[in-house]
């Protein structure tokens, strides 16, 4: 900007001004017109060179760096803790200090940051649509736990650790789900196994067909006394629907379902061999037990002998077997 001010100031006036011609009586020598025209040209240069240092690329160059500096600025305004692009923290990291802080506070007594760092720090997780600021207490406690173990400082024992994550793997807890792995304990490969919801529900199907076509064989007999119900005016119409109709027919298919099949659960899981993943059947058939709670399975890609057990939600392989 300075060099750019510098040029303006000096006026291309200053060699376009008409050159005057000496008097007789100063006994000056007149200017020949060779002269006068090499001044012009002279001039004329000096005036071109001016313009040439005018455009300079340097503040265009000053001038797109400092764009280029506010824009790595404005990107790194958000995250949590950063300024610098070079020093942004990944959302690994930042759930790592969230569930550190929580177990230095819990268990611990002392805060390692402060409550207004710590709100900071769990709505930009919620930003980043983190799934662990999401977590029951439950779940919360089990990474805490999984965390002190491997920094050497456990919080709980491995009694009471394999008894939450059991009961994790009960409510359905998809975060003590994990793949194909070797026990160096036990010298077992296993894998978890996870209940198959939208088989349990399609095992329900057939006996709400039948449940929905009873309700319309009642609906027939009595001389279609349901559907005049149901075309009451607002509000009986919704209540006889919400909370008389809908209520009958999942009562009756629920019922029908029992009837047949008792006290099943369906479980998936991945071969720990070929990582293909297979479904157990756990309940009774009309009066036909599964075969209590293990079953043994084969593979239905490799055909490597299975057993699924109920009780710990495991696939291992059979005693001899090779993975």
């Amino acid at each position: 900007m300075a060099s750019k001010l510098g040029f303006t100031i000096t006026s291309s006036r200053f060699f376009s001004a008409p050159i005057r011609r000496p008097s007789v009586g100063l006994g000056l020598p007149r200017l020949s017109a060779s002269k006068i025209r090499s001044v012009q040209l002279v001039g004329r240069e000096f005036n071109s060179r001016r313009r040439v240092i005018i455009i300079s690329p340097k503040a265009t160059a000053d001038q797109s760096g400092q764009v280029k500096e506010d824009e790595v600025i404005d990107s790194n305004i958000n995250p949590y803790c950063s300024l610098n692009k070079q020093e942004k923290k990944t959302i690994g990291e930042m759930e790592q200090e969230f569930l550190q802080a929580l177990q230095s506070f819990y268990y611990e007594g002392k805060a390692i940051m402060s409550n207004e760092e710590f709100d900071n720090l769990k709505e930009e997780l919620m930003w980043e649509g983190s799934s662990v600021v999401m977590l029951s207490s439950d779940e919360q406690k089990f990474l805490e736990a999984s965390m002190a173990y491997v920094s050497g400082n456990p919080i709980m024992t491995d009694k009471e650790f394999d008894q939450l994550k059991m009961q994790l793997k009960k409510d359905g807890s998809e975060i003590v789900a994990e793949g194909p792995r070797c026990s160096l304990r036990s010298r077992k490969v296993y894998s978890d196994l996870t209940v198959d919801y939208l088989k349990m529900f399609l095992i329900n199907v057939p006996a709400a067909v039948v449940a929905l076509g009873l309700f319309f064989f009642l609906d027939d007999i009595t001389g279609f006394e349901i559907t005049y119900l149901l075309e009451l005016p607002e509000p009986f119409s919704f209540i006889f629907t919400w909370f008389a109709a809908l209520p009958f027919i999942l009562w009756l298919s629920f019922t029908l379902t029992n009837a047949i099949v008792r006290d099943f659960l369906i479980l998936k899981g991945l071969c720990p061999n070929c990582g293909t993943e297979n479904t157990s059947f756990f309940g009774t058939i009309l009066s036909v037990s599964s075969g209590g709670t293990i079953n043994n399975v084969k593979c239905s890609n490799c055909q490597t002998p299975l057993v699924f057990d109920q009780d710990t939600r495991l696939i291992t392989l059979p005693e001899g077997s090779e993975a």
